[in-house]
């Protein structure tokens, strides 16, 4: 544990002007008020956030993150109030020692909902300071260099899991990379253990055979600098155990099948050093083809900035290098921290240093999340959203104009359109890359020219979601889908009533809804419309409210179940893709689809709309060659919801007195309703008849045509199929 006086030293050999005496309080506060406490180590829990505070001074953070660091727990865990930390350390301080407070009382546990909705609130709180992070790291850091301690198991897999999903990626977004690498390998050793050792040990083995000839490689490279007269710093470095985990699961391969488990780092003093010096490699040795990247033109979004090259090197060894400035060395280290310094008489972070440096936000990962948040949805949704915002590398495009914009690897235009504004992504209907008209599902390459083709009016199908892979893309999506599907509920509900009080000789426009608002709890008609669009309110009950003195034969006639038509509420019953707003839905009269059947849709060619068919329709042959015709599409859960739907069944009966009404009882029976019967082919034996028939489902029209094949005098029940 660090003394109080070695801590202030390691403060001022960086910042001159640090505030001695807030420390020394601070650090005096912090003991007193944990006083007794004491840690799964044993040791007395001041030890922690002292610490935690020098982990912090390696990062040559400012005072106030100090100070904050020795405070962190003290709110959270023994009688101080955020009033006495402002009287005794000030407003700065203290809404910093809140903002980690706040994300101690978030800490994620392992019930998947609750995870979810404390990632949201943990990084809008984060969004607003870095320096809350960056103590929230440290603390994470310090509490993974003593999990050992913890007895329970799971306790220290889920504190481990944790750090994996969460911290170690928000370190990488802000680019502190010591830090994250050092969460990875922490939490590695103690999700999985074996593979940890299997690979330590292969490491020492291979350090055994190629210790030497790192070292000779490195001095071959520094040669050719020193020759062409390029000052340079050398040196091979060791990928990580957890980084080649990540590497051997992610391209499916075996240890011996790694080519770059030693990379070589090349540090010069200038950016033009960078380009010379890869000029020379290049030169000395052959280029790995598709190996080189320049994060030094587009840097990753977390400000890392190198050259990237694999070469084949002496004695045919593939070697991995990375070119860069000292500065770009430090940056690519500690991220965000590398940017505090002292200037015009006073420490902190230096935004004009950094944006120089060539880097951006440091909070702008953050702030993509923050986006995604902000078209609000299922919360569920950010922890897969936040991951891929973190872990996914990068692919830089351009605008017609020239402005970059980077998004993840695997992104598609939509993803594009989305990046550059919500408006773009909702108005896309088609894309151009470099000029060519291409399909959305195309993947973007680096370097890529995309030019979005937009509407008039914003038309977001449902099955763009499978098109993007970007959070803020998604969740843009989510969002219009939604307030697509409001309306269209809103729509159905208002009709339900409407039709609902017609069957009971009611009108709406007669009476006033206020009391139905009242009963259901709702704050506007729109949203009683809405619920029972949704099925949540039945139109009967509104009826009651309204009309509390109704009749039974006019609360029966009222209470009729809804029929799936087509036309504007046929949306409300079908979903899938190709659903445009505007396109008109009719239900094929070859096949009557009911809900339960395999169901496609059909563009048709002279532009009236889109037509369901079932599966087997035998119409569909007609389209065989026009797959771009073609529309996958489902029933919705409202299709199953108190609705019928009138489909057709074809049955060969025997030409004898009384058997027409048998088959009409046995649908009747059967909780069928027939709407219309047309006989034809009617001989001195057997006669075909057609019967329209209001059923629920599939299922229940099969029962209809089980209980008709019962009957003796009924030949063949089928059902009309194109």
């Amino acid at each position: 544990m660090l003394r109080q006086y070695e801590l202030i030293e390691k403060v001022r050999s960086y910042d001159p002007t640090a505030d001695e005496a807030v420390l020394n309080r601070a650090y005096v506060y912090a003991m007193r008020m944990h006083g007794s406490q004491k840690r799964a180590s044993g040791d007395p829990y001041f030890a922690h956030p002292i610490e935690v505070a020098g982990i912090l001074t390696d990062y040559r953070l400012d005072t106030a993150t100090i100070v904050t660091a020795l405070l962190h727990d003290v709110i959270e865990d023994t009688s101080a109030t955020p009033e006495d930390i402002r009287g005794l350390f000030g407003p700065e301080i203290t809404e910093l020692v809140e903002g980690v407070t706040k994300l101690t009382k978030l800490e994620l546990n392992s019930e998947h909902t609750k995870q979810a909705e404390n990632l949201r609130k943990f990084i809008l709180a984060i969004s607003k300071d870095v320096r809350v992070l960056m103590v929230k790291l440290a603390d994470r850091l310090h509490n993974m260099r003593t999990l050992h301690y913890i007895k329970s198991p799971a306790k220290r897999e889920r504190i481990a899991r944790e750090t994996l999903d969460i911290y170690a990626p928000l370190a990488r977004s802000i680019g502190c990379h010591r830090i994250c690498s050092e969460l990875e390998e922490l939490a590695f050793e103690h999700l999985n253990p074996v593979a940890r050792d299997a690979i330590g040990r292969r490491l020492e083995a291979l350090r055994n055979e190629q210790g030497r000839a790192v070292s000779v490689v490195s001095g071959e490279i520094a040669a050719k600098l020193e020759t062409a007269g390029i000052a340079a710093r050398v040196f091979g470095r060791e990928k990580h155990p957890y980084s080649i985990w990540r590497k051997l699961q992610r391209k499916s391969i075996g240890f011996s099948q790694l080519s770059d488990i030693y990379a070589f780092r090349v540090i010069v003093d200038t950016e033009a050093d960078c380009y010379a010096a890869l000029g020379v490699i290049h030169r000395a040795w052959p280029s790995v083809p598709e190996r080189f990247k320049d994060f030094i033109s587009t840097p990753k979004r977390n400000n890392y900035r190198s050259l990237h090259t694999t070469v084949v090197g002496p004695k045919g060894m593939r070697i991995e290098m990375q070119i860069r400035t000292e500065t770009m060395d430090r940056i690519a280290e500690d991220g965000v921290a590398a940017h505090w310094r002292y200037k015009n008489s006073s420490y902190g972070f230096d935004a004009e240093a950094q944006a120089a440096d060539g880097g951006r936000d440091p909070l702008v990962n953050l702030r993509h999340l923050v986006q995604v948040l902000e078209h609000g949805g299922d919360v569920e949704e950010l922890v897969e959203h936040a991951k891929l915002e973190m872990y996914l590398d990068q692919v830089f495009v351009f605008t017609p104009k020239g402005k970059l914009v980077s998004l993840p690897r695997g992104a598609m235009p939509l993803d594009f359109a989305y990046a550059v504004h919500t408006d773009v992504g909702d108005t896309c209907i088609g894309v151009k890359i470099n000029g060519e008209l291409k399909p959305l599902r195309t993947i973007l390459q680096n370097g890529d020219v995309v030019e979005v083709i937009r509407g008039a009016r914003p038309v977001v199908p449902a099955d763009w979601r499978s098109l993007t892979v970007t959070g803020r893309a998604r969740s843009a999506i989510r969002r219009h889908i939604r307030q697509t599907e409001k309306e269209e509920f809103v729509r159905l509900g208002a009709a339900t009533i409407d039709q609902t009080f017609e069957r009971a000789g009611k009108s709406r426009k007669d009476v006033l809804l206020k009391p139905s608002l009242e009963r259901f709890a709702v704050a506007s008609e729109e949203e009683l419309f809405e619920l029972v669009g949704r099925g949540r309110i039945s139109p009967t009950q509104v009826l009651d409210v309204i009309f509390p003195g109704l009749k039974a034969s006019e609360r029966d006639a009222a209470a009729a179940t809804r029929r799936i038509e087509g036309g504007k509420g046929a949306r409300l019953y079908v979903r899938g893709g190709g659903l445009t707003p505007g396109v008109s839905l009719n239900f094929g009269q070859c096949c009557t689809p009911v809900p339960g059947d395999r169901i496609v849709g059909i563009l048709e060619p002279d532009g009236t709309g889109l037509t369901i068919h079932t599966i087997d329709c035998a119409r569909l042959a007609e389209f065989e060659d026009r797959e771009e015709l073609w529309r996958d599409l489902q029933w919705t859960q409202e299709a199953e919801r108190n609705t019928v739907t009138l489909s057709k069944l074809t049955a060969t009966i025997r030409n004898a007195p009384g058997v027409l009404g048998q088959a009409c009882t046995a649908i009747g029976e059967a909780g069928g309703n027939i709407v219309n019967l047309r006989m034809h082919r009617r001989q001195s034996d057997f006669f075909d008849v057609d019967f329209d028939i209001e059923v629920k489902d599939a299922r229940h029209l099969t029962h209809i045509a089980a209980a008709l094949r019962a009957y003796p005098s009924i030949e063949t029940v089928d059902r009309a199929k194109g």
